[in-house]
């Protein structure tokens, strides 16, 4: 039996994915997945393998998360305060 872990590594290695959709297939919360690929980030850099994020992205005037460390959604966008963010999603390439 796999751990949640493994089985987010084996998914993300398949296709990209957003929290929402690991979420649901693991029947977990959103946030623990969140807490979960702060762990995986590290996990496949020791095994020479990347995880790539595609960053938060505001809605409203298109305002790219590039920089952002952290995989917690941010609250609102720092250019028009808007609250709609489209959510980020992952991936991980040999």
């Amino acid at each position: 039996m796999q751990t949640e872990r493994q089985h987010i590594i084996d998914l993300l290695s398949e296709r990209e994915m957003d929290a929402r959709e690991l979420s649901r297939i693991l029947g977990i919360q959103e946030k623990e997945i969140y807490r979960h690929l702060t762990h995986i980030q590290k996990s496949v850099a020791s095994q020479g393998k990347k995880l790539i994020i595609k960053p938060f992205q505001c809605l409203s005037c298109g305002y790219t998360f590039k920089n952002r460390k952290r995989f917690t959604p941010p609250g609102r966008c720092p250019k028009c305060k808007s609250t709609y963010l489209e959510k980020p999603s992952f991936k991980i390439y040999p």
